[in-house]
């Protein structure tokens, strides 16, 4: 008897193990947490890198070609038009200043050559010999060579001294061209120049800008250059600046792109306003955030919420329909600020959105 109640008694608690297991096994092995859309403002943005510079930035350079004899003065100098930078030395070419000697040489030959004649003539012209007509022919050709001369003169002069008597010293000494701030002095005393010409840039004696008128200069992608226009207002950050925004305006979107690391860039420009506050250095690095899209108020998700089908890939949602029971909804989604999304269908705002991807509160404290 005792053997058939212990028997019995076994049967029971198994029956009873396999009824709590069985329980147990109906109910998920995780408990899904949820959230409900809301309504957020959605603001898609891109960043472009570029610096910032001058509008304007000028090369001042020699109209003659010698050596750097002074510098007046130094990068950050604020100048005005006129203003005096650097003084040329004129290192005359052998072989021109020799022709230029023998050009003077021939002139005054021709010269008293000339006078000759014209002597001879006016004696004849004053004693009624020859008449005004011919003595004006010798008057002429005397006035003439004169006149070669004082060119040849100046051209032997302005070979070996970079000027004339006249002109002074205008030549020699580099004067700014515009006003504004001394960028970069390239040289130094001492340097050998080239004068700008038909065949050559020249040397560069220094750079001047105003630094009151900046640009940001800087390249998009060409997925995103379609979506810009001109005029629009954007922000530039500083690298140097920390946590001050300059606004800008768009004015320039280059009409061709170049390849850069397999991707198509497009340069585009904007005119920045600055604050007096700052000194903006010319070629500070720069980004400037630019507002592709906006929606305001506009139904949205937490972008972590969505799914997407592995064969078809569009995006999709569970929604609750019961105790840790969901349905699987399919959405058409809007803009995205790559943390919320907006939703165009397929949901409502009292909807509760299955959060698929959080793990539970045991298993966090188990991997603490």
């Amino acid at each position: 008897m005792k053997k058939k109640l212990i028997f019995g008694s076994i049967i029971i608690a198994l029956i009873a193990v396999l009824v709590w297991l069985g329980k147990k096994n109906s109910k998920s092995p995780i408990e899904y947490e949820t959230e409900k859309p809301f309504k957020t403002n959605i603001v898609r943005k891109t960043v472009a890198t570029g610096k910032v510079i001058p509008l304007e930035e000028v090369e001042i350079k020699p109209q003659i070609t010698g050596i750097i004899e002074k510098i007046y003065v130094e990068e950050g100098a604020k100048l005005e038009k006129g203003d005096l930078i650097a003084k040329v030395r004129v290192i005359p070419n052998e072989q021109a200043l020799a022709n230029a000697q023998g050009r003077v040489r021939k002139a005054e030959l021709a010269l008293n050559n000339t006078k000759i004649i014209y002597d001879r003539n006016k004696k004849l012209y004053d004693n009624g010999v020859i008449s005004q007509g011919e003595f004006e022919v010798f008057e002429l050709n005397y006035d003439q060579a004169k006149q070669d001369l004082v060119n040849a003169e100046n051209d032997f002069q302005i070979i070996k001294k970079g000027y004339t008597g006249q002109g002074g010293s205008a030549n020699t000494n580099i004067r700014a061209t515009t006003s504004g701030m001394i960028l970069e002095i390239p040289v130094k005393e001492g340097y050998q120049v080239i004068q700008s010409n038909n065949f050559n840039a020249g040397t560069t004696i220094a750079s001047i800008a105003d630094m009151t008128k900046m640009i940001f200069e800087g390249k998009v992608d060409e997925a995103e250059v379609g979506k810009l226009n001109e005029g629009i207002e954007i922000e530039v950050g500083l690298g140097a600046i920390e946590k001050k925004k300059f606004p800008a305006k768009l004015n320039f979107i280059a009409p061709k792109g170049t390849e850069e690391n397999g991707a198509v860039q497009f340069k585009i420009k904007a005119d920045v306003t600055l604050d007096e506050e700052y000194f903006v250095r010319a070629g500070y690095s720069a980004n400037a955030d630019i507002v592709l899209e906006k929606k305001d108020s506009v139904l949205s998700i937490k972008e972590s919420l969505l799914q997407f089908d592995k064969k078809t890939e569009m995006p999709y949602v569970e929604i609750k329909t019961g105790d840790q029971q969901f349905e699987r909804k399919d959405l058409e989604l809007g803009i995205s600020d790559g943390i919320n999304v907006e939703i165009v269908s397929g949901i409502t705002e009292e909807d509760e959105i299955k959060i698929w991807n959080k793990t539970r509160k045991d298993d966090q404290n188990q991997r603490g």
